[in-house]
């Protein structure tokens, strides 16, 4: 999937509102078991949230934020205080839970 339209991106961040973080990133930043965890939370559910712990600086936040989605081939969807929202479309068609829609006046 291409870069996410505004749309598309805020339909997602509707859906992941109700979820909790899976994954939480404290002081040791992106070791292996992170990035590991990440990739299987996005396989399983396509759309996580990724909790920041001890991170006070936003530059430090945005920057792992962007390491992370770069590392994990997903998108980045939005950063609300210290939660990520990471997106990454299942590469089976039918095992995929979400489905975003095309157009905005499109229902998914």
């Amino acid at each position: 999937m291409s870069a996410l339209k505004g749309f598309q991106k805020s339909y997602l961040r509707g859906i992941a509102h109700n979820r909790k973080p899976i994954v939480q990133i404290g002081k040791e930043g992106l070791v292996s078991g992170v990035i590991q965890s990440v990739n299987d939370g996005l396989l399983r559910h396509e759309l996580i949230k990724v909790r920041f712990i001890s991170f006070e600086d936003k530059e430090h936040k945005e920057g792992l934020a962007a390491e992370l989605a770069a590392k994990t081939d997903s998108m980045r969807i939005g950063m609300i205080g210290h939660t990520l929202i990471l997106y990454k479309r299942h590469t089976d068609p039918k095992k995929r839970r979400i489905h975003v829609p095309l157009s905005a006046c499109e229902e998914a």
